[in-house]
Protein backbone atom coordinates (compact mmCIF):
# COMPACT_ATOMS: atom_id res chain seq x y z
CA UNK A 1 0.00 0.00 0.00
CA UNK A 2 1.13 3.54 -0.72
CA UNK A 3 0.92 6.18 1.98
CA UNK A 4 -0.45 9.69 1.54
CA UNK A 5 2.96 11.12 0.77
CA UNK A 6 3.89 8.39 -1.68
CA UNK A 7 1.68 9.28 -4.65
CA UNK A 8 4.73 10.05 -6.82
CA UNK A 9 6.14 6.60 -6.09
CA UNK A 10 2.74 5.02 -6.63
CA UNK A 11 2.29 6.76 -9.99
CA UNK A 12 5.73 5.56 -11.04
CA UNK A 13 4.87 1.99 -10.07
CA UNK A 14 1.60 2.18 -12.00
CA UNK A 15 3.44 3.27 -15.15
CA UNK A 16 6.14 0.65 -14.65
CA UNK A 17 3.68 -2.23 -14.28
CA UNK A 18 1.85 -1.18 -17.44
CA UNK A 19 5.15 -1.03 -19.34
CA UNK A 20 6.05 -4.61 -18.35
CA UNK A 21 2.59 -5.90 -19.27
CA UNK A 22 1.10 -6.30 -15.81
CA UNK A 23 -1.99 -4.07 -15.81
CA UNK A 24 -3.61 -5.93 -12.93
CA UNK A 25 -0.68 -5.07 -10.68
CA UNK A 26 -0.85 -1.46 -11.85
CA UNK A 27 -4.50 -1.37 -10.84
CA UNK A 28 -3.70 -2.99 -7.49
CA UNK A 29 -1.13 -0.30 -6.71
CA UNK A 30 -3.51 2.43 -7.85
CA UNK A 31 -6.39 1.12 -5.73
CA UNK A 32 -4.08 0.94 -2.73
CA UNK A 33 -2.99 4.57 -2.92
CA UNK A 34 -4.29 6.74 -0.07
CA UNK A 35 -4.06 9.85 -2.23
CA UNK A 36 -4.39 10.15 -6.00
CA UNK A 37 -3.68 13.28 -8.00
CA UNK A 38 -3.97 14.03 -11.72
CA UNK A 39 -0.62 12.32 -12.37
CA UNK A 40 -1.83 9.07 -10.78
CA UNK A 41 -5.10 9.07 -12.71
CA UNK A 42 -3.38 9.97 -15.97
CA UNK A 43 -0.92 7.10 -15.50
CA UNK A 44 -3.88 4.72 -15.32
CA UNK A 45 -5.66 6.23 -18.33
CA UNK A 46 -2.52 6.23 -20.48
CA UNK A 47 -1.52 2.75 -19.32
CA UNK A 48 -4.86 1.23 -20.22
CA UNK A 49 -4.85 2.98 -23.62
CA UNK A 50 -1.33 1.81 -24.49
CA UNK A 51 -2.24 -1.73 -23.36
CA UNK A 52 -5.22 -1.82 -25.72
CA UNK A 53 -7.69 -1.90 -22.80
CA UNK A 54 -9.72 0.92 -24.29
CA UNK A 55 -12.96 0.52 -22.36
CA UNK A 56 -11.02 0.52 -19.08
CA UNK A 57 -9.19 3.68 -20.18
CA UNK A 58 -12.48 5.51 -20.81
CA UNK A 59 -13.98 4.22 -17.54
CA UNK A 60 -10.99 5.43 -15.51
CA UNK A 61 -11.05 8.77 -17.31
CA UNK A 62 -14.69 9.26 -16.27
CA UNK A 63 -13.98 8.10 -12.72
CA UNK A 64 -11.16 10.65 -12.46
CA UNK A 65 -13.55 13.58 -12.34
CA UNK A 66 -16.86 11.90 -11.40
CA UNK A 67 -15.57 9.85 -8.43
CA UNK A 68 -12.12 11.25 -7.76
CA UNK A 69 -13.08 14.87 -8.23
CA UNK A 70 -9.87 15.48 -10.20
CA UNK A 71 -9.99 17.57 -13.37
CA UNK A 72 -7.97 15.99 -16.20
CA UNK A 73 -5.02 17.90 -17.59
CA UNK A 74 -3.85 18.16 -21.20
CA UNK A 75 -1.90 14.88 -21.03
CA UNK A 76 -4.90 13.00 -19.66
CA UNK A 77 -7.11 14.34 -22.45
CA UNK A 78 -4.59 13.34 -25.12
CA UNK A 79 -4.10 9.92 -23.48
CA UNK A 80 -7.77 8.94 -23.56
CA UNK A 81 -8.55 10.14 -27.10
CA UNK A 82 -7.02 7.12 -28.93
CA UNK A 83 -9.18 4.82 -26.78
CA UNK A 84 -12.29 6.87 -27.58
CA UNK A 85 -11.30 6.84 -31.24
CA UNK A 86 -10.94 3.05 -31.30
CA UNK A 87 -14.31 2.56 -29.59
CA UNK A 88 -15.93 5.21 -31.82
CA UNK A 89 -17.41 6.61 -28.60
CA UNK A 90 -18.45 10.02 -29.89
CA UNK A 91 -20.23 11.18 -26.67
CA UNK A 92 -17.05 10.56 -24.70
CA UNK A 93 -15.08 12.40 -27.36
CA UNK A 94 -17.37 15.41 -27.01
CA UNK A 95 -16.80 15.34 -23.24
CA UNK A 96 -13.05 15.55 -23.81
CA UNK A 97 -13.61 18.44 -26.21
CA UNK A 98 -15.71 20.23 -23.57
CA UNK A 99 -12.91 19.78 -21.04
CA UNK A 100 -10.44 21.26 -23.52
CA UNK A 101 -12.62 24.35 -23.97
CA UNK A 102 -13.31 24.63 -20.25
CA UNK A 103 -9.62 24.46 -19.43
CA UNK A 104 -8.80 26.96 -22.19
CA UNK A 105 -6.67 24.43 -24.07
CA UNK A 106 -8.41 24.90 -27.41
CA UNK A 107 -5.31 26.50 -28.89
CA UNK A 108 -2.95 23.67 -27.89
CA UNK A 109 -1.63 22.02 -31.08
CA UNK A 110 -1.12 18.42 -29.92
CA UNK A 111 -4.54 18.32 -28.22
CA UNK A 112 -6.31 19.85 -31.22
CA UNK A 113 -4.58 17.36 -33.52
CA UNK A 114 -5.80 14.50 -31.34
CA UNK A 115 -9.35 15.90 -31.33
CA UNK A 116 -9.37 16.33 -35.12
CA UNK A 117 -8.11 12.77 -35.51
CA UNK A 118 -10.70 11.40 -33.07
CA UNK A 119 -13.63 13.20 -34.68
CA UNK A 120 -12.43 12.16 -38.13
CA UNK A 121 -12.11 8.49 -37.19
CA UNK A 122 -15.56 8.59 -35.52
CA UNK A 123 -17.11 10.01 -38.69
CA UNK A 124 -17.96 13.39 -37.12
CA UNK A 125 -16.20 15.32 -39.86
CA UNK A 126 -18.17 18.50 -39.22
CA UNK A 127 -16.75 18.72 -35.68
CA UNK A 128 -13.27 17.88 -36.93
CA UNK A 129 -13.42 20.58 -39.58
CA UNK A 130 -14.74 23.16 -37.10
CA UNK A 131 -11.68 22.63 -34.87
CA UNK A 132 -9.41 22.55 -37.90
CA UNK A 133 -10.78 25.82 -39.28
CA UNK A 134 -10.37 27.65 -35.98
CA UNK A 135 -7.77 30.33 -36.61
CA UNK A 136 -6.64 30.51 -32.97
CA UNK A 137 -4.03 27.78 -33.30
CA UNK A 138 -1.11 27.08 -35.60
CA UNK A 139 -1.67 23.92 -37.65
CA UNK A 140 1.26 21.64 -38.48
CA UNK A 141 1.72 18.73 -40.90
CA UNK A 142 0.03 16.36 -38.44
CA UNK A 143 -3.04 18.62 -38.35
CA UNK A 144 -3.45 18.53 -42.13
CA UNK A 145 -2.75 14.80 -42.23
CA UNK A 146 -5.40 14.04 -39.59
CA UNK A 147 -8.06 16.06 -41.39
CA UNK A 148 -7.22 14.63 -44.81
CA UNK A 149 -7.19 11.06 -43.49
CA UNK A 150 -10.57 11.64 -41.88
CA UNK A 151 -12.08 12.52 -45.25
CA UNK A 152 -10.25 9.63 -46.89
CA UNK A 153 -11.49 7.13 -44.32
CA UNK A 154 -15.09 8.05 -45.07
CA UNK A 155 -14.73 8.18 -48.84
CA UNK A 156 -14.89 11.94 -49.36
CA UNK A 157 -12.10 12.06 -51.89
CA UNK A 158 -13.04 15.41 -53.39
CA UNK A 159 -12.89 17.19 -50.03
CA UNK A 160 -9.59 15.48 -49.21
CA UNK A 161 -8.14 16.69 -52.51
CA UNK A 162 -9.47 20.23 -51.98
CA UNK A 163 -7.91 20.28 -48.53
CA UNK A 164 -3.94 17.90 -50.09
CA UNK A 165 -4.56 22.09 -52.38
CA UNK A 166 -5.30 24.48 -49.43
CA UNK A 167 -2.40 22.89 -47.56
CA UNK A 168 0.06 23.62 -50.34
CA UNK A 169 -1.28 27.17 -50.68
CA UNK A 170 -0.69 27.68 -46.97
CA UNK A 171 2.98 26.81 -47.42
CA UNK A 172 2.91 23.38 -45.76
CA UNK A 173 4.64 20.78 -47.93
CA UNK A 174 3.04 17.33 -47.99
CA UNK A 175 4.92 14.23 -46.90
CA UNK A 176 4.35 10.53 -47.56
CA UNK A 177 1.74 10.24 -44.78
CA UNK A 178 -0.37 13.07 -46.20
CA UNK A 179 0.09 11.63 -49.69
CA UNK A 180 -1.11 8.26 -48.45
CA UNK A 181 -4.22 9.83 -46.92
CA UNK A 182 -5.13 11.70 -50.11
CA UNK A 183 -4.45 8.72 -52.37
CA UNK A 184 -6.50 6.47 -50.12
CA UNK A 185 -9.37 8.95 -50.32
CA UNK A 186 -9.11 9.03 -54.12
CA UNK A 187 -9.15 5.23 -54.23
CA UNK A 188 -12.26 5.00 -52.05
CA UNK A 189 -14.03 7.66 -54.13
CA UNK A 190 -12.92 6.23 -57.51
CA UNK A 191 -11.10 9.43 -58.52
CA UNK A 192 -8.67 7.70 -60.86
CA UNK A 193 -7.24 10.58 -62.86
CA UNK A 194 -7.09 12.93 -59.88
CA UNK A 195 -5.32 10.27 -57.85
CA UNK A 196 -2.72 9.73 -60.55
CA UNK A 197 -2.24 13.47 -60.91
CA UNK A 198 -1.68 13.84 -57.18
CA UNK A 199 0.73 10.90 -57.07
CA UNK A 200 2.92 12.33 -59.83
CA UNK A 201 2.79 15.79 -58.24
CA UNK A 202 3.88 14.38 -54.89
CA UNK A 203 6.84 12.60 -56.46
CA UNK A 204 7.95 15.19 -59.02
CA UNK A 205 6.96 18.53 -57.47
CA UNK A 206 7.15 17.83 -53.74
CA UNK A 207 10.05 15.38 -53.69
CA UNK A 208 8.10 12.72 -51.81
CA UNK A 209 9.69 9.29 -52.08
CA UNK A 210 6.93 6.82 -53.04
CA UNK A 211 6.44 4.23 -50.32
CA UNK A 212 5.04 0.75 -50.78
CA UNK A 213 1.80 1.89 -49.13
CA UNK A 214 1.41 4.80 -51.56
CA UNK A 215 2.09 2.44 -54.46
CA UNK A 216 -0.49 -0.01 -53.14
CA UNK A 217 -3.05 2.82 -53.16
CA UNK A 218 -2.36 3.47 -56.84
CA UNK A 219 -2.65 -0.24 -57.66
CA UNK A 220 -5.93 -0.34 -55.74
CA UNK A 221 -7.14 2.84 -57.46
CA UNK A 222 -6.43 1.47 -60.93
CA UNK A 223 -7.45 -2.10 -60.20
CA UNK A 224 -10.81 -1.34 -58.62
CA UNK A 225 -11.66 0.84 -61.60
CA UNK A 226 -11.07 -2.11 -63.92
CA UNK A 227 -7.72 -0.84 -65.23
CA UNK A 228 -5.93 -4.08 -64.35
CA UNK A 229 -3.36 -3.83 -67.15
CA UNK A 230 -2.52 -0.29 -66.14
CA UNK A 231 -2.03 -1.50 -62.56
CA UNK A 232 0.45 -4.12 -63.81
CA UNK A 233 2.33 -1.50 -65.84
CA UNK A 234 2.52 0.69 -62.75
CA UNK A 235 3.90 -2.18 -60.65
CA UNK A 236 6.63 -2.80 -63.23
CA UNK A 237 7.57 0.89 -63.11
CA UNK A 238 7.82 1.10 -59.31
CA UNK A 239 11.08 2.40 -57.87
CA UNK A 240 10.56 0.36 -54.71
CA UNK A 241 10.23 -3.41 -54.57
CA UNK A 242 6.54 -4.39 -54.78
CA UNK A 243 5.64 -5.87 -51.42
CA UNK A 244 2.69 -7.80 -49.98
CA UNK A 245 0.40 -4.75 -49.82
CA UNK A 246 0.91 -4.09 -53.55
CA UNK A 247 0.27 -7.66 -54.65
CA UNK A 248 -2.59 -7.92 -52.15
CA UNK A 249 -4.25 -4.87 -53.74
CA UNK A 250 -3.81 -6.39 -57.19
CA UNK A 251 -5.26 -9.69 -55.98
CA UNK A 252 -8.32 -7.90 -54.61
CA UNK A 253 -8.85 -6.11 -57.92
CA UNK A 254 -8.40 -9.27 -59.98
CA UNK A 255 -11.00 -11.09 -57.87
CA UNK A 256 -13.48 -8.20 -58.18
CA UNK A 257 -13.11 -8.12 -61.98
CA UNK A 258 -12.69 -11.89 -62.39
CA UNK A 259 -9.31 -11.67 -64.11
CA UNK A 260 -7.97 -15.20 -63.64
CA UNK A 261 -4.59 -14.58 -65.23
CA UNK A 262 -3.70 -11.62 -63.03
CA UNK A 263 -5.22 -13.37 -60.04
CA UNK A 264 -2.81 -16.29 -60.44
CA UNK A 265 0.10 -13.89 -60.92
CA UNK A 266 -0.73 -11.97 -57.74
CA UNK A 267 -1.14 -15.22 -55.80
CA UNK A 268 2.28 -16.47 -56.87
CA UNK A 269 4.05 -13.28 -55.87
CA UNK A 270 2.13 -13.02 -52.61
CA UNK A 271 3.00 -16.55 -51.59
CA UNK A 272 6.63 -16.07 -52.61
CA UNK A 273 6.99 -12.88 -50.57
CA UNK A 274 5.29 -14.17 -47.44
CA UNK A 275 5.70 -17.88 -47.76
CA UNK A 276 5.57 -18.39 -44.01
CA UNK A 277 2.38 -16.38 -43.51
CA UNK A 278 -0.45 -18.90 -42.95
CA UNK A 279 -3.18 -16.35 -43.61
CA UNK A 280 -1.95 -15.82 -47.16
CA UNK A 281 -1.80 -19.56 -47.81
CA UNK A 282 -5.31 -20.12 -46.47
CA UNK A 283 -6.67 -17.16 -48.44
CA UNK A 284 -5.21 -18.48 -51.68
CA UNK A 285 -6.51 -21.97 -50.88
CA UNK A 286 -10.03 -20.69 -50.22
CA UNK A 287 -9.96 -18.53 -53.35
CA UNK A 288 -9.09 -21.45 -55.63
CA UNK A 289 -11.55 -23.74 -53.84
CA UNK A 290 -14.30 -21.23 -54.65
CA UNK A 291 -13.29 -21.43 -58.32
CA UNK A 292 -12.97 -25.20 -58.34
CA UNK A 293 -9.21 -25.28 -58.96
CA UNK A 294 -8.75 -28.28 -56.70
CA UNK A 295 -5.24 -29.16 -57.90
CA UNK A 296 -3.96 -25.81 -56.63
CA UNK A 297 -6.00 -26.19 -53.44
CA UNK A 298 -4.41 -29.54 -52.68
CA UNK A 299 -0.95 -28.15 -53.39
CA UNK A 300 -1.42 -25.19 -51.04
CA UNK A 301 -3.03 -27.29 -48.30
CA UNK A 302 -0.18 -29.77 -48.49
CA UNK A 303 2.22 -26.89 -47.99
CA UNK A 304 0.27 -25.70 -44.96
CA UNK A 305 0.34 -29.19 -43.48
CA UNK A 306 4.01 -29.69 -44.27
CA UNK A 307 5.06 -26.50 -42.53
CA UNK A 308 2.62 -27.05 -39.64
CA UNK A 309 1.26 -23.53 -39.98
CA UNK A 310 -1.81 -22.22 -38.21
CA UNK A 311 -4.10 -19.55 -39.59
CA UNK A 312 -4.13 -16.18 -37.82
CA UNK A 313 -7.82 -15.44 -37.09
CA UNK A 314 -9.59 -12.56 -38.76
CA UNK A 315 -7.10 -11.60 -41.48
CA UNK A 316 -7.21 -11.98 -45.24
CA UNK A 317 -5.80 -10.24 -48.27
CA UNK A 318 -9.16 -10.77 -49.99
CA UNK A 319 -11.48 -7.82 -49.37
CA UNK A 320 -15.24 -8.41 -49.19
CA UNK A 321 -15.99 -5.79 -51.86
Amino acid sequence: MCGVGDFHVGSGLVSMYFRVGLPWLARRVFDGMDYRNVVSWTAMVGGYTESGMFEDAVDVFRAMWVIGGVLPNRIALISVLPAIEFLANLPAGKQVHCFAVRMELSGEVSLNNALVDMYGKCGALWYARRIFNDGNWCKDVISWCSMIQGYGLHGDGEEAVALFDQMRTSGVMPDSMIGLGVLSACSRAGLVFKGLEIYHSLVKDCGVHPTEEMSACIVDLLGRSGLIKHALVFIKSMTVEPGPSVWGALLDASVIHNNKEVQDLACRYLLRLEEGNPSNLVSVSNLHAFEGSWNIVEEVRAKIKQEALKKTPGFSWISPT
